[in-house]
C-alpha cells in the first residue's frame, strides 16, 4: 500500500524538519510517520480523487522507482488538470529556477511559512544549493519517474520538482464581489487578460506585470490557468508572487467602479472589427495616466478583444513603422506595461 500527502485549498501546514519520511525499500513508496502529522493510508484511491476533494494530508513516500506509483499519478494529474489543482490546492513546479524564484520571494516577504510541501529529486542527488534552508521532505525518484512527472523526455536540466500550495495571492471568484474588492492591496495598476488561452503568453505577461510592479492581474473567462505547467515555466514563478484573480466581467466592473479606474485596451492601429478609433501609445499619454488608477486590458491574438472590452475601454495602439499591423500579445503587453507604469515606480 502506498501513501501520499496532499494539501487541500486553504489548508496551512508547516512541515518541520522532523517530519520527513523514513527511508523505505526501493519502489515501495512507504514513508514513516511525520511528527504531529496524522497518517491515512489510501492505496490506489488516488485514481478516484478527480471526482472529489482529496483527503486532508497523508504521508510522503521516501523513494519511488515506478512510474505507475499512485503518488506519481497524483503529481502528473496536478501538472495536467486545472480542476484537480484547484481541488487539491496544490500545483507542480518543474525546474530549479522557478522554485528558487518563488522561495526567494517568500524570504523577501519575511514569510517563514514555506509554500513548498515536498521536493522531488533524482536518486543520489544532494540537496541543492538554495534549497537547503527548506524543511520540506524530499522524495528521491528514478529517472523514469522524473520524466513521467515533469512531462519531459530529457531531464538533464531538471534538478528538482516541487509540490507547492497555491498561493494566498490567488483567488478564483464565484459570486462574491466583496472579496474581489479587498483582494488587491492597491488597485492603481491592474492588468486584465481577456481570453488569453496560450499559457506561454499568459505566463510571460504575468512575469512582466511583476517586473514592472503592477498591482495584480485579473483573468476574464476563457483565460488559461496561471498554474498550467507552460504558464508557470514562462512566468518563472511570478504566478506565486503577483496577486491574481480569476473572475467575470461583472466582478471587474465592480472593482473598476469602486476604485474609479480608467480602462485602456491594447488594440491594432487599423482594424476591421468596427471598433472605435484608437489613439497611439506615447510618453505624453503615459504621463497623463501616471496618477490615475488604471486597468489595462489585453486580448488574444486570434479572437482579439471581446465586444464588452471594446465598448468599455479607450483603445490604444503601439505605433509601428515597420509594415506590421500587430505584435505578439506578450511582446505588446510588455511595452504597454513598461510605458504605463506610474512614474514613481520607474
Amino acid at each position: 500500500m502506498v501513501a501520499v500527502m496532499v494539501m487541500p485549498a486553504g489548508s496551512r501546514l508547516r512541515v518541520h524538519s522532523g517530519s520527513s519520511a523514513v527511508p523505505s525499500s526501493a519502489g515501495s513508496g512507504r514513508g514513516g510517520r511525520g511528527r504531529g502529522v496524522p497518517e491515512i493510508d489510501v492505496g490506489d484511491q488516488v485514481s478516484s480523487w478527480s471526482s472529489s476533494p482529496p483527503p486532508p494530508f497523508l504521508r510522503w513516500p521516501a523513494r519511488i522507482t515506478s512510474a505507475s506509483n499512485p503518488f506519481v499519478k497524483h503529481c502528473v494529474k496536478l501538472r495536467l488538470s486545472s480542476s484537480y489543482r484547484l481541488s487539491c490546492g496544490s500545483a507542480l513546479v518543474v525546474g530549479l529556477t522557478p522554485i528558487l524564484e518563488i522561495c526567494r520571494f517568500q524570504q523577501l516577504k519575511g514569510d517563514d511559512d514555506s509554500v513548498v510541501d515536498c521536493l522531488l529529486m533524482l536518486d543520489g542527488a544532494d540537496t541543492l544549493r538554495g534549497l537547503n534552508h527548506l524543511s520540506a521532505p524530499v522524495v528521491h525518484v528514478s529517472p523514469i519517474v522524473m520524466k513521467k512527472v515533469s512531462g519531459m523526455q530529457s531531464i538533464d536540466s531538471i534538478e528538482a520538482i516541487a509540490l507547492m500550495r497555491l498561493p494566498g495571492t490567488f483567488l478564483n471568484l464565484e459570486e462574491n464581489d466583496e472579496i474581489c474588492q479587498r483582494w488587491f492591496p492597491s488597485s492603481h495598476r491592474l492588468l486584465v487578460l481577456d481570453g488569453i488561452q496560450d499559457p506561454g503568453n499568459l505566463g510571460t505577461l504575468i512575469r512582466s506585470a511583476m517586473a514592472f510592479k503592477w498591482d495584480g492581474a485579473f483573468l476574464l473567462p476563457s483565460c488559461c490557468d496561471p498554474f498550467n505547467e507552460k504558464a508557470l515555466r514562462a512566468s518563472r514563478g511570478a504566478s506565486f508572487q503577483l496577486p491574481v484573480v480569476s473572475g467575470t466581467w461583472s466582478h471587474l466592473m465592480t472593482l473598476k467602479t469602486k476604485n474609479k479606474m480608467k480602462m485602456l485596451a491594447g488594440h491594432p492601429g487599423s482594424s476591421t472589427d468596427g471598433s472605435n478609433t484608437t489613439c497611439s501609445l506615447s510618453h505624453e499619454l503615459a504621463e497623463s495616466m501616471a496618477g490615475e488608477p488604471l486597468c489595462l486590458v489585453l486580448g488574444s491574438e486570434g479572437p482579439g478583444l471581446s465586444k464588452q472590452t471594446v465598448q468599455a475601454c479607450k483603445l490604444v495602439s503601439i505605433p509601428m513603422v515597420g509594415g506590421f499591423e500587430s505584435l505578439n500579445v506578450s511582446v505588446a503587453g510588455g511595452i504597454f506595461l513598461f510605458m504605463l507604469q506610474p512614474e514613481t515606480r520607474r
